[in-house]
């Protein structure tokens, strides 16, 4: 079955990177569920090990990751962070399976930076209010049509550097794919056409698949989640104070 081409149903289409991405949020749900259920009798002040002490572990250095860029204020927002982590990496990862990566499609790494855009716009008039409108016309009304532009920046920023990089990894590992199966086509040509095509594959792509879909995925997803963390927190000026009132008091 080929993923990549679109399945139409009743005039409706559903491509293969769709269902990718509703089976990377089954995946979350059913691990969050599994999660919840393992912990929720568990005591806190009882020692961990195995599968418990591995997500406690990252559980508890997500959170001191998230107040680290965003303040103590945050610690919840860690659960935020960690679904949208989840969901970037293992599109990355199911992109070594040969399944396509929902990311190569602009339409989803458009919708998280979707996301992060609402939030920090939500935040910043939670804590501004109405004075959230006059960052519009600072320093002087004129530049109204350029501060509206201005405030499309995160979103465009975390979309195309997400889908960019992704799409990039797709082209180039369908480049080295179409010549490693070219060339070994030639090499093997006693072997029976089709066969023939895959012996330098496995050979020169696996090490080229931990680059592109694990290690610039990992880089991809750490990117993603300090950026949203850093402009949804600087948009709460109660932060600014604490800090201040902090310094004062060591200045004291």
């Amino acid at each position: 079955m080929d993923w990549s081409q679109a399945l139409r149903f009743n005039g409706s289409i559903i491509t293969g990177e769709l269902i990718i991405s509703f089976a990377v949020m089954i995946i979350i749900i059913a691990l969050a569920f599994v999660i919840y259920f393992r912990f929720r009798n568990l005591a806190p002040d009882k020692p961990q090990k195995g599968f418990n002490l591995i997500v406690f572990e990252a559980i508890k250095g997500l959170e001191n990751f998230t107040v680290d860029n965003m303040g103590k204020k945050w610690k919840s927002f860690a659960g935020y962070v960690l679904g949208v982590a989840l969901y970037i990496i293992l599109c990355f990862i199911i992109g070594v399976t040969g399944l396509p990566n929902p990311l190569v499609n602009l339409t989803f790494p458009l919708s998280l930076g979707l996301c992060t855009f609402v939030l920090i716009h939500f935040t910043a008039a939670r804590a501004n209010r109405l004075r959230y409108f006059k960052r519009y016309i600072d320093p002087i009304p004129v530049l109204l049509p350029i501060n509206l532009l201005s405030m499309w920046a995160p979103l465009l920023s975390l979309s195309l550097r997400l889908f960019g990089n992704a799409l990039a990894g797709y082209c180039l590992m369908s480049i080295v794919y179409y010549f490693t199966e070219l060339l070994s086509s030639m090499i093997f040509s006693f072997i029976p056409s089709g066969a023939n095509q895959i012996f330098l594959s496995w050979i020169i792509t696996p090490p080229l698949h931990m680059y592109f879909d694990l290690f610039s995925g990992a880089i991809q997803t750490m990117v993603f989640c300090i950026l949203t963390m850093i402009w949804i927190a600087q948009e709460d000026p109660e932060d600014e104070i604490d800090e201040l009132e902090a310094q004062a008091n060591l200045l004291a």
